[in-house]
């Protein structure tokens, strides 16, 4: 009992009673902990005090998700769990959760977060787990992770229409370590795009290739998980 005083949870899915306002379901969630923040506290960290007296079934999703999360505050947890607490936002909605979580964490107190939205996981997280078919698979910060796959950069690249390139020729220019493709799209793992550019233009053009379009980005965290499972990310998995 001790250990539920000190944790606070928000499922995917929180079902709310639609006979109660906002602040009367913060009355009753608080009233499950012995200690805690006021439900006008709870409002308030949550950002909805205009909808203090509005019913929960005349909540917009993003409002409802930001009650759900202010159900799991209200006791002023110690360690709070999410599961996958901005699926289906719109992306206001989504930065809004985003800030509530950063500012948890500014207190000094510990989130444990399931999203398959990688970008969110390399925002918030310290320290990531990807799991997959039930194991962990790869663990560490979002920077050791991408580290891992063997280059900090991606160069992204199509070609013409039915135009057929030369993979194993393209692995091999220089700083290259990996390369995945995706329907059209080519991206070439790098460590030096200064290098690779030059030379992937070069190769093109040698083979008569014409390059439809080309972009430099950063790894990310979803380019370590395609990378370590070898598929997409997919909400059915």
């Amino acid at each position: 009992m001790s250990l539920r005083q000190r944790i606070g949870i928000s499922l995917q899915e929180t079902r709310l009673s639609d006979k109660l306002t906002v602040r009367e379901t913060l009355v009753l969630f608080r009233s499950f902990y012995a200690q805690g923040l006021s439900p006008d506290a709870a409002i308030a960290q949550v950002a909805l005090e205009e909808k203090a007296r509005a019913y929960t079934d005349k909540l917009s999703g993003g409002q409802r998700q930001r009650l759900a999360v202010a159900c799991a505050l209200v006791g002023d947890p110690e360690l709070l769990f999410l599961d996958e607490p901005t699926t289906g936002l719109d992306p206001q909605s989504r930065r809004q959760l985003w800030d509530i979580i950063r500012e948890f964490r500014q207190r000094g107190r510990t989130v444990v977060l399931t999203t398959h939205a990688m970008d969110e996981a390399e925002r918030l997280c310290d320290r990531v787990a990807i799991v997959d078919k039930g194991q962990v698979i790869a663990l560490g910060t979002p920077r050791e992770l991408i580290a891992r796959i063997g280059g900090e950069q991606i160069i992204d690249f199509r070609i013409g229409d039915n135009e057929i390139i030369d993979q194993d020729a393209l692995i091999r220019l220089p700083t290259a370590t990996r390369l995945r493709k995706d329907d059209d799209l080519f991206s070439l793992t790098v460590s030096e795009p200064r290098l690779a550019v030059p030379a992937l233009l070069d190769f093109l053009r040698e083979n008569g290739q014409s390059l439809a379009d080309l972009t430099i980005r950063s790894a990310t965290l979803e380019d370590v998980f395609v990378t370590l499972t070898g598929r997409h990310l997919r909400d059915d998995k």
